[in-house]
């Protein structure tokens, strides 16, 4: 795993998978730096790709989990940010102070915004073909300078098809994309990203899952008052139980025990 650059956010272990933790305005700062924001950036520098920890995440990419070992394979720059009020407690133990909890949802308007200002090229990948025109309304009312330059929705069996995959790549290259959302879940969109950033000619890749139903309305987030007290994924499972019962439920005791086990500085 690439290092981020000296000083840019304190990278600790937390459940056995790389977090780092970051205050806002750092993570603005990094990704507005890869996107070439007050300077030029080299065609050929490597992208920057970010995604976000909650204990789900821990789950999939702790060394023994499905995807054991992602981070230490890879030789991408990966920003990991700190999404889950579990994480958000260890790291205070462990640091001696508090971080901010930010995800992808809440980072993500702000981050189009900043787009729309300085033409960055923004393209979108994952979600349900019926979400395209919503999606391009949204980003039109709220951003009319923003330069929303494609949106590709595959179907499961493409991103498991080697040859559509090249052919996902090289259309977002030809369209020129700078800056990515991928929502295609986890850990395939980490995967996804990890595998084709470079191919695909983008300069900053964002793991962003669920933010743009969230965007669009398709999804509700939770009021103001949850969020401030952390308690977003009691909301969550409780407007979707069948499909979050078991992450929470019956994954969550055993990851949250990894947590406090296994995290350092």
């Amino acid at each position: 795993m690439t290092p981020l650059p000296p000083e840019s956010a304190l990278r600790v272990t937390l459940g056995g998978v790389p977090v780092d933790l970051a205050e806002r305005a750092t993570v603005d700062s990094l990704i507005s730096a890869r996107l070439g924001v007050g300077k030029s950036v080299t065609a050929d520098a490597p992208p920057l790709l970010v995604a976000s920890a909650n204990l789900h995440h821990l789950g999939e990419f702790r060394p023994d989990g499905p995807l054991g070992g992602f981070y230490d394979r890879t030789t991408n720059i990966w920003l990991v940010l700190l999404d889950g009020a579990p994480l958000a407690n260890r790291a205070a133990g462990l640091t001696g102070r508090p971080w901010p909890l930010l995800s992808g949802s809440d980072l993500l308007p702000d981050l189009l915004a900043d787009a729309a200002k300085v033409g960055t090229r923004v393209g979108f990948l994952g979600g349900a073909p019926e979400l395209a025109e919503p999606l391009r309304a949204v980003c039109t009312s709220r951003w009319p300078a923003l330069m929303h330059a494609g949106h590709w929705t595959p179907p499961r069996a493409a991103l498991q098809d080697p040859v559509r995959l090249v052919e996902l790549a090289a259309a977002i290259r030809g369209a020129g994309i700078e800056l990515l959302i991928v929502g295609l879940g986890k850990p395939q969109q980490e995967s996804w990203l990890d595998t084709w950033a470079v191919d695909a000619g983008i300069r900053v890749g964002l793991a962003f899952g669920a933010s743009v139903e969230f965007l669009t309305g398709a999804q509700t987030r939770a009021p103001g008052w949850v969020r401030r007290a952390r308690a977003e994924w009691l909301w969550r499972l409780g407007s979707d139980p069948k499909r979050l019962a078991r992450r929470y439920l019956i994954e969550g005791p055993g990851e949250y025990r990894r947590l406090r086990r296994d995290s350092c500085l």
